[in-house]
């Protein structure tokens, strides 16, 4: 009689004794590898949220298609009403339109760091020896890629709608520059929002309710000279109209250093307060 003898799977795969013991003694002899750095880390990160782009490249449409749409709507829509003609009206609008078009955007990172902590993909990355903000880090690196991508498809077609800066290419990207800045501090909003909320959907009617009167409540579409006398103070000082009279002077040639100059305190704060606040909520959750 033969005795029929099964190897699984696992015991297969298991070093041998040997094997085992020169592993052991490379354990209790050899000297750990070093902790990669915080940047390394944030890299990582930053690369892991590009890959799900790569994968999953549906999720581009909205960034980059609904900058158009808005572009092409109220151009030639409301140009004629606002301004007289859709040129002149380009002119003013494009910078604006952009502006809104990526600060809103920005509301996807509170959504993705949302989902990662309900999947309870974060209390994996809380085990690793790495820097405790690299994954936070990571997710606004990754979404500067997707402000510069819509920004550079928003552009272009506003150059084939006539749009013509007079700031040249180096006001061009000093502004596009300068909303990257705002963007990436604007962000540590939504990673916060998205650590103390319960669902993603949570994360967007929060978000929805604060950009929309943001955005419209500022100088993007018209100028405040128009609108009522009390209200005027309260649009020409919002961060988003600073950056939008930023990043338009910026473009026309006719830099604003106190919007420059405010924008980039803006997003000094926004990283102080809301950075701070992520990263204490992280560590906690």
């Amino acid at each position: 009689m033969t005795v029929t003898q099964t190897t699984t799977k696992s015991d297969a795969d298991a070093p041998a004794p040997v094997e085992r013991d020169h592993l052991r003694r490379l354990l209790a002899t050899g000297e750990r590898p070093a902790a990669p750095s915080a940047f390394a880390s944030a890299r990582a990160f930053a690369w892991r949220s590009m890959l799900k782009i790569k994968h999953v490249p549906e999720q581009l449409f909205d960034i980059l298609l609904f900058p158009i749409m808005m572009l092409l709507m109220f151009t030639y829509l409301f140009g004629g009403a606002i301004a007289g003609g859709t040129g002149d009206y380009l002119q003013f609008l494009l910078p604006g339109i952009m502006v809104m078009s990526i600060v809103m955007t920005t509301m996807y990172t509170g959504m993705s760091v949302n989902i990662d902590i309900n999947k309870g993909v974060s209390d994996r990355f809380r085990t690793l020896p790495i820097w405790r903000a690299a994954p936070m880090v990571g997710y606004l690196l990754a979404d500067v890629f997707r402000y510069a991508a819509a920004g550079a498809v928003m552009f272009g077609t506003g150059m084939v709608m006539g749009y013509r800066p007079e700031g040249g290419a180096a006001g061009v990207l000093l502004g596009v520059g300068l909303l990257l800045v705002f963007c990436f501090a604007f962000s540590w909003l939504w990673t916060w929002l998205g650590l103390i909320t319960r669902s993603e959907k949570t994360v967007m009617s929060i978000s929805m309710s604060i950009m929309f009167p943001l955005t419209f409540l500022s100088n993007i579409m018209v100028d405040p000279s128009t609108m009522p006398g009390w209200l005027q103070p309260v649009v020409k000082n919002t961060p988003i109209s600073q950056l939008v009279d930023g990043v338009r002077g910026l473009f026309d040639g006719n830099v604003d250093s106190a919007s420059v100059a405010t924008t980039l305190i803006w997003s000094a704060g926004f990283i102080a307060v809301f950075g701070f606040l992520t990263i204490r909520a992280y560590n906690r959750k």
